[in-house]
């Protein structure tokens, strides 16, 4: 059976069953189970306790020691798993748009596809299921209902948005900014322009609408050649604002929208401007009404570690722990230094992927730090073991929570923000 009839037929089971599913702990009875492999798994040899758990049929690559008409054997399940979300994405006459950037990609996703929501009915991203598997089940989550869909690409190598594009094939697109994130896998950061900027390519070639934030000249070069833009920025484009206020929360102000002359958000730290300034932006462009724009914004609260406002005890904490890059850090505590607040105290946790820039970077951000005026510092695992600093260190998170308990702070302001891998939330638990 050739690729193309077996897709055709898989899309046909997949029309008439639940959902695809690649985790027997999250499978639900009737879905399509996909048997994905990676370094250190074979979800192969789960393809019998799948069924067993209700699964309709089970997508496999191996030979597996099972007699079962609902076991489908194909040459690569994660090509499979793909083709299909192309087969399916092109079932669906609506508006794509794709989400990249080095920074901000899962905040913005979340704003645009809330203000989106009020309006049409919405499909997007959830979490951060935004790599080679989380794309494709991201598309095969969308029903025929849907009126516009959301998705969200990460990347850390070139050729990767690329790819995603191939079977997304998005009609509208954003980079949110190129910043210094995954520069081993990228090679530094005309690599990550490069990367990001395959986005921009797909559009320009396939005639679709980009989204850009005025500001960053490094995105109107990126973006030559793209017939249909829409900009919006502090100074130029078809929205217009600036920070009204941040502190802590950002408030933000917009030139001749009337009805949304200021959005009173519930995001830490002005480096949120572009973030809010793009779903107004896209909402404006799709013809949401500015009150239903208003409010989707202002009722957006982060969850999961971004920039969540904490309140304990007298104390309040900006837990800021999902990922982190020379870019975000700096950003996060030039707006944290800026705070009014008589004592701050910051955790800062090591950064990752950053190859042969890693300890030069680690060595700016303690240059950074160095600048301002702090309670205490406290620096976590990475490379800041290997920088030179008069700051408290600790291997882990978990050791830095013990020393965080004992100093029985008051009336403090703390920041902490670090690498996923880092786990930097531990300081709390």
């Amino acid at each position: 059976m050739d690729t193309s009839t077996q897709i055709e037929n898989l899309y046909k089971l997949f029309l008439n069953n639940s959902s695809i599913q690649t985790d027997t702990r999250k499978l639900k009875e009737g879905d399509i189970f996909f048997a994905l492999s990676g370094p250190n798994f074979n979800g192969n040899q789960f393809a019998k306790k799948a069924l067993e758990l209700g699964a309709s049929y089970a997508v496999v690559d191996q030979e597996i020691d099972v007699t079962d008409e609902r076991i489908i054997k194909v040459d690569d399940t994660l090509l499979c798993l793909q083709a299909l979300a192309k087969h399916h994405r092109q079932q669906l006459n609506i508006p794509v748009i794709a989400i990249t950037g080095s920074n901000g990609k899962t905040t913005t996703k979340e704003l645009v596809s809330n203000v989106l929501a009020t309006h049409f009915i919405t499909y997007t991203t959830q979490g951060n299921l935004n790599n080679h598997i989380g794309v494709p089940l991201t598309l095969l989550s969308i029903k025929s209902d849907a009126q516009i869909a959301v998705i969200e690409m990460g990347a850390n190598h070139q050729k990767e948005i690329e790819g995603y594009c191939q079977y997304t094939l998005p009609t509208h697109g954003l980079i949110t900014n190129c910043g210094k994130a995954h520069l081993e896998g990228f090679g530094g950061i005309e690599g990550v322009r490069k990367g990001k900027g395959e986005l921009y390519d797909f559009l320009r070639v396939h005639d679709g609408t980009a989204f850009i934030y005025w500001d960053y000249d490094y995105l109107q070069l990126m973006s030559a050649g793209i017939n249909h833009i829409t900009k919006y920025g502090t100074t130029e484009g078809e929205v217009i604002g600036d920070v009204l206020s941040s502190d802590p929360f950002l408030t933000v102000s917009l030139k001749n929208e009337n009805e949304l002359s200021i959005i009173e958000t519930q995001l830490v730290g002005d480096y949120n401007l572009p973030n809010v300034l793009c779903a107004v932006a896209v909402g404006k462009y799709f013809g949401v009404p500015a009150n239903k724009i208003k409010v989707a914004i202002e009722a957006y609260s982060p969850t999961n570690s971004r920039s969540q406002l904490i309140k304990q005890d007298t104390n309040t904490i900006i837990l800021d722990a999902y990922n982190a890059n020379p870019t975000s850090m700096k950003a996060a505590i030039e707006n944290f230094a800026q705070l009014d607040a008589s004592k701050k105290v910051i955790f800062i946790g090591g950064m990752m992927e950053l190859g042969t820039e890693s300890i030069a970077e680690h060595q700016a951000l303690i240059n950074l730090i160095d600048k301002y005026k702090w309670e205490q510092v406290v620096l976590v695992g990475g490379d800041f073991s290997k920088v030179q600093h008069h700051f408290v260190y600790f291997n882990a998170a978990n050791e830095a929570g013990a020393w965080f308990k004992n100093q029985h702070f008051e009336s403090t302001h703390l920041l902490i923000k670090g690498s996923r891998s880092m786990q930097m939330e531990k300081v709390l638990q």
